[in-house]
């Protein structure tokens, strides 16, 4: 009887536990439903070590991702190597994660920014520095005029400084590269120095060259292959050239900075580095514990800006101008649209609501090139982000190229057509999807300025020149295919500016 008794609570003690297992997965399953989710993102089968890195062209990595994202859809994991990375593709996706997320805001630092020190000034920097100096650059570029009609004025005795460049080529072939850094890179000089440069300065075109060739040498697939694999990939030439022009430019850097402390009116500031020394010495003064104004992050920031307001600008007026040598029919409306409604006289800001067709021509140069295809960012905090987890840290590719080139929202997505950006009416008429300047907390500050002058200068070299392929080159032959680097810029060319005047 014992003995039955003790196997009737054996099997009730069995059933009980047996019971409250299948309650608790029950229980289990209707909480998970409602918490959050913690799948991540798919992606392609990653190799050992090498990761994705095979499957990506070096030469356009930012193609390869975009194909990418129409298999594995808009937000995927890609593997750099032994670096898992989500990207981001597609005008809603971006415009989601830039804009309506700040979790996104954040730059991934990598390993060849710490070796050029550049965790310091705008473009790369996170936190209270990025905040302090972000701010600190937008109230000067608008103490200083940028966007006003007094830096206009600075923009087209630019223009004519570039035109009289081309006048003396009389026709012939001619590489646009060096003379449009040169002017574009003046601009921003004026800003940040208080001054420009001939073009004949040995100094600054130095200096000009060396960060163009920079902007190249840090986008390029050896560079991409040590931030991947610092410790195994150091040795290699295009990362020592790199940091030996970086530094040969922070070194005449500052001894441009040395000579406007010696003559500094901090009632006068005559460009950025004038106010920022005069705001580090007031902070000084007062006795203030305020640590963003030193010396690095003055370097920093010189060289964001001076990079940033040269590079991406000149090579969209360059691609501009080889554009309009490989469709003259447009080349042909444009100067037929400037002839009728400006005439002879300076192209002025203002004329740009009755050039529409002209407005769309240099709006479709942008989404068709886009100079920065890829911006890098990181996660600050986990997040679920379109049903899948993204944890704290993870680096965030964001393909900035795919909203410009979104086949859900051009017409002609791969065609230069400047109609993307006119009614039917021919008036012009914004896209939602056009984000050449990026968007949201990290859109670039040089928005306003960068617009001003391809549109002054597009339309002042249109206004006295044609441009055409070298003798012996056919339309068709020019070469529109980009050079890889921190921003695109187009292959080594040619042009011929005819004379119009």
């Amino acid at each position: 009887m014992a003995a039955m008794e003790d196997l009737l609570l054996q099997f009730t003690n069995t059933e009980t536990l047996l019971g409250t297992f299948v309650i608790l997965v029950i229980l289990y399953l209707i909480l998970s439903s409602f918490g959050p989710r913690t799948k991540e993102p798919p992606g392609p089968r990653p190799l050992p070590l090498l990761g994705n890195l095979l499957q990506l062209d070096p030469k356009t990595p930012y193609r390869t991702l975009y194909e990418l994202s129409k298999k594995h859809g808009p937000v995927f994991t890609v593997h750099f190597g032994i670096k898992k990375a989500v990207v981001m593709a597609g005008y809603k996706t971006i415009k989601q994660a830039l804009v309506n997320h700040d979790t996104f805001a954040d730059k991934e630092t990598l390993p060849i920014i710490r070796d050029l020190k550049l965790t310091h000034g705008i473009i790369f920097a996170n936190g209270d520095t990025w905040k302090e100096m972000r701010h600190f650059a937008l109230t000067n570029l608008k103490n200083f005029g940028v966007g006003k009609r007094a830096n206009e004025e600075k923009i087209i005795e630019e223009s004519q400084c570039l035109i009289n460049v081309f006048k003396a080529k009389e026709g012939k072939a001619f590489d646009t590269t060096e003379p449009v850094s040169y002017a574009i890179s003046n601009i921003i000089c004026s800003f940040v120095y208080g001054n420009r440069f001939e073009y004949d300065d040995k100094e600054f075109r130095s200096m000009v060259d060396r960060a163009g060739e920079n902007t190249q040498l840090i986008g390029s697939p050896s560079v991409q292959l040590y931030n991947n694999f610092p410790s195994l990939f150091s040795w290699f030439g295009a990362r020592k050239q790199l940091i030996n022009n970086a530094f040969a430019n922070r070194k005449q850097m500052t001894e441009l900075t040395k000579g406007l402390q010696e003559t500094l009116n901090p009632h006068m500031c005559r460009g950025f580095v004038d106010s920022f020394l005069a705001r580090k010495m007031q902070l000084e003064a007062s006795g203030s514990k305020n640590s963003h104004y030193h010396e690095d992050n003055l370097q920093a920031t010189v060289v964001n800006l001076f990079t940033a307001g040269t590079d991406t600008t000149s090579s969209t007026l360059r691609y501009g101008l080889l554009l309009m040598a490989r469709y003259p029919e447009v080349q042909d409306q444009v100067q037929g649209e400037m002839s009728r409604v400006v005439g002879n006289r300076q192209v002025r800001v203002e004329d740009r609501k009755n050039l529409p067709y002209t407005d769309a021509v240099i709006h479709e140069i942008q989404r068709m090139i886009c100079t920065v295809p890829i911006l890098t960012r990181s996660a600050s905090r986990d997040v679920t982000f379109q049903g899948y987890f993204i944890k704290k840290g993870t680096p965030v590719v964001v393909l900035l190229s795919s909203a410009l080139q979104d086949e859900d929202e051009w017409e002609k997505t791969y065609t230069f057509n400047p109609g993307h950006f006119l009614d039917e009416e021919g008036k012009f008429r914004k896209r939602d999807a056009f984000l050449p300047f990026s968007a949201g907390s990290r859109a670039c500050i040089g928005e306003s300025l960068a617009r001003m002058e391809l549109f002054l200068f597009f339309t002042s070299l249109l206004q006295h020149f044609r441009f055409t392929p070298p003798p012996g080159v056919t339309e068709d032959e020019l070469d529109l295919t980009p050079t890889m680097g921190l921003a695109l810029a187009p292959s080594p060319h040619e042009l011929c500016a005819i004379s119009r005047v």
